[in-house]
């Protein structure tokens, strides 16, 4: 790690005292903008959480996406990411149409009188899904788009840690053969040596993983020659 420089150093120490001195937004449309900063998508910028909507159920929402693809690196930290966006604004397109619906039935009277109180409702539906049909319409186009947009980037995540799950599976190979080598010249070999990165628990679940599929081959070439 490196030594941060007299430059770094003086720019936190300002930064420190002008933090301290600060107040905030005084105005309420500066108190507004500031409101949403914590809205705001940590890598571009964008608002991805409306005001409306709760930003903690968003974080879970990332962190499922998070737990089940386990990105490595900035441009799988970036899919993954876009995946966790696209999928919340997937279910917001869902709320909006339903909410629509609900606007318009609230709005609407049943042109049949006299009948039935589960029959108006009904036509209060129909009536409702005929007035809001154009945004109900442009929310269908927008939920196609995002579910295409979802599909890519799955697809590409997948080439992505498919490739990258290769390597790491052939660099432990090698990593493998190299350390059996020097044990059986009862020698040391430190793996850092030749750029290898893999903690000690990944090389050992690794030998372990290939021990057990060399006795299982073993035993399944013994039972073929038996039969």
């Amino acid at each position: 790690m490196s030594t941060p420089s007299r430059i770094e150093i003086n720019r936190a120490e300002i930064n420190k005292a002008n933090a301290q001195h600060s107040t905030g937004p005084k105005t309420e449309a500066g108190k507004q903008r500031s409101s949403l900063n914590a809205l705001r998508h940590g890598l571009t910028g964008q608002i991805v959480v409306m005001p409306t909507e709760d930003l903690q159920a968003y974080q879970s929402h990332l962190a499922s996406f998070t737990g089940e693809y386990h990105p490595q690196g900035a441009t799988e930290d970036n899919l993954v990411q876009a995946l966790a966006d696209t999928s919340w604004r997937l279910n917001r397109v869902a709320a909006l149409e339903t909410n629509l619906l609900t606007l318009g039935i609230a709005s609407e009277h049943s042109p049949i009188t006299g009948a039935p109180q589960q029959i108006q409702d009904a036509m209060s539906i129909v009536a409702a899904l005929e007035s809001q049909s154009k945004a109900l319409s442009n929310l269908s186009l927008h939920s196609q788009r995002l579910s295409r947009q979802f599909e890519r980037t799955v697809a590409q995540l997948r080439e992505l840690q498919n490739a990258r799950h290769a390597q790491e599976k052939q660099q432990l190979n090698d990593l493998v053969n190299i350390i059996e080598m020097y044990d059986s010249r009862e020698e040391t070999y430190d793996p850092s040596e030749d750029g290898f990165v893999f903690s000690t628990v990944e090389i050992a679940s690794h030998l372990d993983r290939r021990e057990r599929s060399y006795r299982a081959r073993g035993t399944a070439l013994g039972s073929e020659a038996a039969a």
